[in-house]
């Protein structure tokens, strides 16, 4: 949460700024979602979609921005883990199968929310997630 208060405080996005300074930005967060997302074995997308809003997106497209830069950031990962020998390829099968009706489903649900449910749903899902991983 410090990181986006001193990206708003500091580079104030709502000010004009160069092509090039937003992309540095968008590079040096993405290396940070990448060092999360390696590190957890997930979990990026929970500081990819506020830093989007940040950064001007609206409420849906940040969290659809959000869950295709995730994708490259998992290939990465999984080829890292796979290398290691932490794969079971079992698993993984039965558990993308559940995941891709999942994700199908949520984004159909996603697209009928007004924006404003899906402001207050996102945290809510975030901190009973963090709270759960507690205890």
């Amino acid at each position: 949460m410090l990181i986006f208060l001193f990206l708003d405080n500091t580079f104030c996005v709502k000010q004009r700024k160069s092509v090039l300074f937003r992309i540095f930005v968008y590079v040096c967060f993405g290396i940070l979602l990448g060092a999360v997302n390696g590190f957890f074995g997930g979990g990026g997308g929970m500081l990819c979609v506020p830093f989007l809003m940040l950064m001007g997106l609206q409420n849906k497209k940040a969290h659809a921005t959000a869950i295709l830069t995730m994708l490259p950031i998992s290939i990465a990962s999984a080829v890292v883990y796979y290398s290691h020998g932490f794969v079971d390829f079992w698993i993984v099968l039965w558990v993308s199968v559940g995941s891709i009706v999942g994700a199908i489903v949520g984004a159909i649900i996603l697209k009928k929310l007004p924006p404003i449910v899906v402001l207050f749903v996102f945290p809510i899902i975030m901190m009973a997630a963090g709270i759960k991983m507690l205890v």
